[in-house]
């Protein structure tokens, strides 16, 4: 895909404000020539609730959420609402050049399908796209979990990893910024608790979630191994691009959450 030196970051757990304000910077300071590109991981402290940078949050029980201590924040990417809970996040800044969204999106799904079978989880991609215009008119479809878009990674035909991705535009080029969730417990499907729709709806989002989702958790039938997954992922893009990896040079305290509770 890319090859040469990029940044790596292991950012850690961060609040859902962290997070999302570290992706945007990393992708606007690689569009005006300041940047770098960047692979990073991380996870998120307290859980949050992520929205696509259209979608209202009319829809989320705030008081709910507030109460039992879940961050509420928007993507600078587009999608549906995420519960980030037990999961290893990862963040891809880097030129897109002349490649499609499905283009980047296949490029970066094959190297996380290489991390995860490092890991010891034999995932496939989907293949087909579904009409989200007509899913995104029921209320079921809230999660972004509730269906899998062409190029995104399942395992045995039940989603494992979901992503979204934006493009800046101005500056140095055509940046993409692309980052998903690689689910690793059962806990986002607790999203269904957090919604503002009546009980039936809730129920019929929990089984949704139960009957498309899957993580490596309840694959493997035991707690993951974050450091180690996280090693893998990093190799699988090392393999897969022909990218090496270095942490930052200077300025490393700009990277690590600054609040978490």
């Amino acid at each position: 895909m890319q090859s040469g030196e990029w940044i790596f970051l292991d950012t850690g757990e961060g609040r859902g404000s962290f997070n999302m304000e570290l992706d945007e910077r990393l992708a606007r300071r690689l569009a005006d020539g300041s940047g770098e590109s960047v692979l990073r991981l991380f996870r998120w402290k307290p859980w949050a609730i992520s929205v696509g940078y259209h979608q209202p949050t009319v829809d989320l029980d705030l008081k709910r959420c507030a109460a039992d201590g879940i961050d509420i924040v928007r993507r600078p990417t587009g999608g549906r609402a995420i519960l980030h809970a037990e999961e290893l996040t990862y963040s891809v800044v880097m030129h897109a050049g002349r490649r499609s969204i499905m283009e980047v999106y296949n490029s970066i799904a094959s190297a996380l399908v290489c991390g995860l079978e490092k890991y010891g989880v034999t995932v496939s991609l989907q293949k087909s796209q579904p009409d989200f215009a007509k899913e995104y008119r029921a209320p079921a479809s809230l999660p972004c979990f509730s269906s899998s878009a062409r190029y995104e990674i399942e395992w045995q035909g039940r989603k494992l990893v979901g992503s979204a991705q934006r493009r800046f535009s101005e500056g140095a080029g055509d940046v993409v910024l692309q980052h998903g969730s690689i689910l690793c417990g059962p806990a986002h499907r607790r999203l269904a608790d957090y919604v503002s729709f009546e009980e039936e709806t809730r129920g019929m989002i929990m089984r949704d979630l139960e009957a498309r989702t899957i993580d490596i958790g309840s694959i493997y039938g035991a707690p993951v191994d974050f450091r180690r997954l996280s090693d893998c992922i990093r190799r699988g893009f090392e393999i897969s691009w022909g990218v090496s990896f270095r942490l930052p040079q200077e300025g490393a305290e700009q990277y690590r959450p600054t609040m978490t509770t």
